[in-house]
This record gives structure tokens, C-alpha cells and sequence, in this order.
């Protein structure tokens, strides 16, 4: 399938390409998450059944241009694109106020690349921020397994001084700027007392 992005690129996708995780009955603990926006998934839908909070994931609305139907009770879609271009990955409410973040990861080990981010995101931040929301990001260092959250500010501040200085934000300065998060079972990523700390206390 392909999906052409606002930016005009476009991006060929099929499933015959994607590689399955070997089957193993090894379990360990850093295999029990598949990806962070799974992991924050089903937080949430934790978060919801308890009563905690209200928050999804945004759909991305997408334009279908061309199907195929190779049966009569099947159809594939062969070329779709975004109708515009997205913010963050999710918002919701959480004690009366509004809550947005982008969630992020990477393999690298020292530093997160600021290219993981774009223009019209850190624009959304900066205008969740000006209506007094909360508004942050979860960094996940994967080859390490740690989640931190960081507000929205010090990932703008980072942002903007791209140009003149560095590509990307030390895994130091997350460190010293971002709040890490405690990996559990069950939620997984278990982020709401990190935002009781930051934005409640």
C-alpha cells in the first residue's frame, strides 16, 4: 500500500515485508512491551477501567485513494494519504485539566535525535501550553528499557536551539530535565504519579 504524506513523499508499505518476532518461550522483561505505544495503550486503558483518567490515542485521519478487491468479500486498500499532518500522539483528561504528549523512542543509547519531532508538533505544544495545559513528552531509551517524561518547555527550548547547536538531547540533560518512570506489570508504564508530581504537588 502506499500512503502519501502532506509533504508529498510517499511511502510503500506491504505486508509480506514485515518481519514476525521468532517465536521463543523465553520471557524477559524487557520483550513483555512489543512497542512504547502499546505499552501506553493498554496503561490507558487501565487508567480508564479504574477510573484514573480519560486518555486515547488520536486517530490519524486518512484519505483512501485506491482499493482493490481481488475477492467479492474482501477489499485492500492500495493507496491512501494523510489528510493533514498530524500533533501528538495523545490527549485526554486527567483531575480537571487537559492533558497532551507526544510519545517517543530510540535506540541510541546517549542522546534521543530531535529529528524524531517536527515543526507542526512543537507549534501544537507551544499552543497547548498557552491555554495553561499540561503538556510533556515520554522519551523510551529502548535498548535500556527507561521511560522519562519531559515537559513540553525543555523539549521546545531543545528544539529551537537545533540550528545553532546540537542534533539531539543528551540522554544527561533527560536525565536532568525529565522524571524517569517506574516499569511495572500492571500498567506497564505506569506515568500518571510522575504527573501528579510535576504538574499537581
Amino acid at each position: 500500500m502506499t500512503i502519501r504524506y502532506p509533504n508529498g513523499k510517499r511511502f510503500e508499505t506491504s505486508p509480506k515485508s514485515r518481519k514476525l518476532p521468532k517465536k521463543t518461550n523465553e520471557i524477559t522483561y524487557s520483550n513483555r512491551g512489543m512497542t512504547l505505544e502499546e505499552d501506553i495503550n493498554t496503561t490507558n486503558e487501565w487508567y480508564l477501567e479504574t477510573g484514573k483518567a480519560v486518555i486515547h490515542k488520536k486517530p490519524t485521519p486518512v484519505q483512501i485513494v485506491k482499493v482493490d478487491y481481488p475477492k467479492r468479500s474482501a477489499a485492500v486498500i492500495k493507496e491512501a494519504y494523510f489528510k493533514q499532518a498530524s500533533t501528538t500522539d495523545y490527549n485526554g483528561v486527567y483531575k480537571g485539566r487537559y492533558i497532551d504528549f507526544e510519545a517517543k523512542e530510540t535506540k541510541n543509547k546517549t542522546s534521543f535525535p530531535l529529528k524524531n519531532f517536527h515543526d507542526h508538533q512543537v507549534k501544537h505544544m507551544k499552543e497547548v501550553l498557552t491555554q495553561q495545559g499540561i503538556c510533556f513528552i515520554l522519551l523510551r531509551f529502548s535498548t535500556t528499557d527507561e521511560v522519562y517524561l519531559l515537559d513540553a518547555t525543555h523539549l521546545i527550548q531543545f528544539y529551537e536551539q537545533m540550528a545553532d547547536s546540537r542534533k539531539s538531547i543528551r540522554k544527561s540533560d533527560v536525565e536532568r530535565y525529565g522524571h524517569l518512570i517506574k516499569i511495572g506489570y500492571h500498567p506497564r508504564i505506569d506515568y500518571l504519579p510522575i504527573v501528579d508530581e510535576v504538574y499537581f504537588s
